[in-house]
Formats: C-alpha cells, structure tokens, sequence
C-alpha cells in the first residue's frame, strides 16, 4: 500500500510538474508573443525598442509578473497604432481627392499618388512625409482656385468689353466654372486651365482686332470731322468712342466699349460723311476748277480740257476717279495756270496797252469824221484832250508790236513752247496785225491821194465856171453813225462796230479789256484762218485823216 501510494504520488507529482512546466511554457510564449507584438508595434510606430530597457525587472521578476508588466504595454501600443492609423487614412483620403481634382498636375502630385498605406510603415517620419505632401497639394489646390478665379474674371471683363454673352463662353470651357452644384466641385485641371488660357488669348486677339478696326475707322471718322466743319452738338453723339481711343487697348475697361454695335455705329457714321463728303467734294471740284477757268480766261489761257466740268462730274459720278486726286489736279493745274500767268505778266500787260491804244485808233477815226467836232458844244475840250492822247499811242502803235513780238518769241524760247492767246499764237496775231496794218496804210493813202485829185478836179472845174464848190461831204455824214448827241446839240462820238475787217477791235466801252479782247481776237482768228479782203475798206475810209501830232501824256510799257 505504501509503495503504490507512492507511486500514486510521484505519478501525481510528475502530472504537476508537468503542468507546471507547460505553464511556464506558456506563460514564456505569453510573453515571447507579447514581447514579439511590441517590437512589431513599437517598430512600426517607430519608436524605440524598451525592452532593453526591461531586462533588469525581467530577471527579477516572475513570468506572470512579466507577463503583467508587459501586456499594459501592448494594448497602449495598439491604441497607438489604431489612431495612427487613422491618421493616414485621412491624410490619404485628402491626398486621393486632391488628386483626382487636379488630375496630375505636377511630379509632385505623382509621388503622392504613388504611395500605398502600408501597416508596417506608421512611423511619424511616414506621417510627415504624408502631411507634407498633403500641405503640397492644398497649397497647390488653392493656387489652381485663384488662377481659376483670376481666368474667369478676366473672361467675364472681356465678355463685358466686347459685348459677349459671359455664360455661353464659360460655358464652352467647363459648365463648372461658372456654376457649381452641391455634387460638384470647380474643374481645377490642367486642362480647363488650358481651355481657360486659350479662351482669354481668342478674347484678347478678338479685343486687339476691333480696337484697331476701331481706330482705323474712328481715325477716317475725325479726318472726315475735321473736313466737313462738323459741329460740337454731331461731335457730341460719339464722344464715347474719343473717350476710348484715349486709352491703349488694356486700359480699355468700359462695358460694350468694343461691342460690335458700337463698331457698326461708327461705320454708319463713316459711310454717312462719305456721301456727304463725295457730293462736298464734287461741289468744291467744280467750284476750283471754275476758279482754274476764271484765271485761264483772264489770262486767255486755254485750261487743261482733261478736268473740264462736264468730264470731272461724269468720273466722279461713275467712280472712276478719287475726287480727292481729281482735285488734287485741279490744284496743280490752278498753280500751273498762276505761274504761267505770272511769266505771261509783263506780255499781258503790253497786249492790254496795244489792244487799248487800238481802241483809241478806232475812236479816233471816228472822232475825225465828225465835221461837228470843233464845235463849242458840252464836253468838246475833252474830246479834244482824248483826241491828243489817241494820235500819241496810235503813233507808238507799230513799236508796241514790234517790242510784243520779241518778247514773245523770248518766252517761247525760255519755255519751249507756244504762246497762245485763247488757243491762237500771240507772234501769228501780230504778223497778220501788221500785215492788216499796212494794208490799211497803203488803203488810207490811196484815198488821200484820190481825195487830192478830186480837190483839184473841183478847183478847176470851179475856175473854169466861175463858182467855189462847197466842201464834199461823205454819205457816211448824213448820220452821226456811232455818237450820241450832247444838250447843246452836239455831237460826242462813242465806240461804234466797224463793218469793215480791220486792224481795230470791235469795242463796247474804252475799258471794257475781257470783251474788247475777246472781240478782236476772234476777227485776228478769222483774218488767220481766211484770205485777206480789202476791197470794202475803201467805202468808209475815202476821208482824209489829221496828221499825227500832240503832246504825250501816256506812254507804252518799256521796251
């Protein structure tokens, strides 16, 4: 019994021993594994391993002590872990969202796209890499939001600058630009900044090309302003678009100051002063081409026949020529026209002189068929006094003409070319003046000498009957042809219109140059362009002429 108690007991003894060793078994394990979990957790978090640190209590204390000490320590660890943990994975969420707004907008935001939360990596070097690229992307969010916000409004003062439906154009970049829903967050994309800076450059070229189709236009509308004398209150309708070209194309800020309605406006207005222009222009091209005409015809130039009024009003009409060059033209043709009559001065002036002291001839002749010039009537000593002065220029006469006619060829030889009096040759006049001149002479002569020879015809046929003739009176006397007659009942000769073709001019007044001139030169032009006939000169000149004498109170010009 005491052996098999025995042995009951060892056996009882050996179970406890073996229970007790696989409870420090498992106790080592306990604390193995919790040990094992705390350097997992502490290298994960990224501390410091403590259990170095826990060597001396170790060996001091019991397993279960050890075990106790240990296993607060793994649940704070674990606490530690689940918040860092919650950590990144807010970090990471705010990392995904802004990523997938800006959808890759730099390298940056690639390597944080990049990084995978993984369990083992939670120290707090992890955690500020992942705060740092985080800040990254917020700070690069909020620049993407101004820049957004900067584009839109630029594109909403242009829109306004230019008279564009704001909406529509944001609208065709991205609809989230201009209104965002609850569900919906800005597009700060690479992308819609691209469309965005595209959009302001299209604006901004469209802006440039209307301030300049602005300019031109408004430029031609103050050069018209300043040619039609436009008044203030017309100026005053479009004192915006002054107040606008003021400013250099940035400046410009005014809403619908470079609409299209505002650019049509002006066109109107350009187009309207055009009309106006054109019919002004057609006014003052007739208007300088009468006055080219007045000083050719005082001249007795011939005017360019190219510009005449009929021609000039038909091209303008038509189109066919700039009335700005066609008056252009005329000016040069008016300058043209004034310094050849400033060449022709001192001719003209000889010719007015010659084609005056034609006139006196003329009024002298009649003045010496008056048989009532002696009388004592009113005004007979300045008949006489004119008479005086007429047989001095009529005696001077031969050697104006013949001064003209150097002169005349002088000037052709310095200008190489004609001088033309209303189209004819001044030197051809001349020759068929003196050519006239001297026929007339000869024609005056032979009447003399008739006259003579019918004096002494009378004088014996009144010595042979015994009786003295009275004075022979010409049939040209039964009249006072060409005066009038004074309250005295004389006679005071006036111009009269010879019918015969003679050296002197058709004449109204003594002074009357434009038509005196233009009378005789059409007889020089006739007498130029027909044979000479002076077969009728004798009807009216079978009368003796006075003598050519007298004091001289008026000279030719200069020789």
């Amino acid at each position: 019994m005491i052996l098999e108690l025995e042995r009951e007991c060892l056996e009882v003894y050996r179970r406890k021993v073996e229970e007790a060793a696989n409870a420090k078994a498992c106790l080592h394990q306990a604390v193995a594994a919790k040990e094992a979990e705390i350097a997992t957790l502490m290298a994960a978090l990224g501390q410091l391993n403590i259990n170095s640190l826990m060597q001396p209590e170790k060996k001091s204390a019991s397993l279960k002590e050890q075990l106790a000490l240990i296993t607060p320590l793994a649940d704070d660890l674990r606490v530690k872990k689940d918040e860092r943990l919650k950590q990144f994975a807010d970090i990471k969420t705010q990392i995904d969202k802004i990523t997938s707004e800006i959808a890759g907008y730099s390298n940056i935001v690639n390597a944080v796209s990049s990084l995978n939360l993984e369990d083992h990596d939670l120290s707090m070097r992890n955690l500020s890499e992942y705060q740092s690229h985080l800040r990254a992307l917020q700070k690069e969010k909020s620049e993407r939001i101004q820049k957004v916000v900067d584009c839109v409004n630029e594109v909403h003062s242009l829109c306004g600058v230019l008279g564009l439906d704001f909406d529509k154009t944001v609208n065709d970049v991205h609809p989230s630009l201009h209104e965002t829903s609850l569900g919906q967050s800005t597009n700060i994309s690479t992308s819609a900044l691209e469309c965005l800076d595209q959009a302001i450059f299209r604006l901004k070229t469209e802006r440039k090309v209307r301030y300049q189709k602005l300019k031109d236009v408004s430029g031609l509308l103050f050069e018209l302003w300043a040619l039609m004398d436009t008044t203030r209150e017309e100026k005053s309708k479009l004192s915006r678009i002054t107040s606008i070209l003021r400013l250099s194309e940035t400046d410009v800020t005014e809403p619908g100051a470079l609409s299209l309605e505002v650019i049509h406006q002006v066109s109107t207005e350009v187009e309207r002063l055009n009309k106006l222009k054109a019919i002004r222009m057609k006014e003052l091209v007739m208007k300088r081409r009468a006055e080219l005409e007045d000083i050719c015809n005082k001249n007795h130039i011939d005017p360019d026949p190219s510009t005449s009024a009929d021609k000039s009003s038909a091209m303008i009409d038509s189109g066919l020529v700039d009335p700005c060059e066609l008056l252009a033209n005329i000016e040069a043709q008016i300058n043209k026209a004034k310094d050849e009559a400033l060449s022709r001065k001192d001719i003209m002036d000889r010719i007015e002189w010659w084609l005056y002291a034609c006139e006196e001839e003329n009024w002298l002749e009649d003045y010496n068929q008056d048989y009532r010039r002696y009388s004592g009537g009113r005004g007979a000593h300045i008949n006489l006094k004119r008479a005086e002065q007429a047989r001095i220029k009529v005696t001077k006469i031969p050697v104006v003409v013949n001064t003209l006619i150097n002169k005349t060829l002088a000037w052709e030889d310095e200008k190489q070319k004609l001088f033309l009096y209303d189209g004819v040759r001044l030197v051809s006049i001349l020759e068929d003046y003196k050519i006239v001149r001297q026929q007339k002479e000869e024609t005056k002569k032979r009447a003399r000498d008739q006259k003579k020879l019918q004096d002494m015809l009378l004088s014996e046929k009144g010595t042979v009957y015994g009786s003295k003739p009275s004075p022979r009176r010409s049939s040209s006397f039964k009249k006072a042809n060409g005066y009038h007659a004074n309250g005295n009942g004389s006679v005071t000769p006036s111009p009269r219109r010879n019918s015969i073709p003679c050296a002197t001019p058709d004449l109204l007044t003594p002074r009357s140059n434009s038509m005196r001139q233009n009378g005789y030169f059409k007889e020089m032009r006739r007498l130029s362009t027909a044979p000479l006939n002076f077969v009728a000169m004798a009807k009216e000149d079978t009368v003796s002429f006075s003598s050519i004498s007298g004091s001289e109170p008026e000279s030719p010009p200069q020789c």
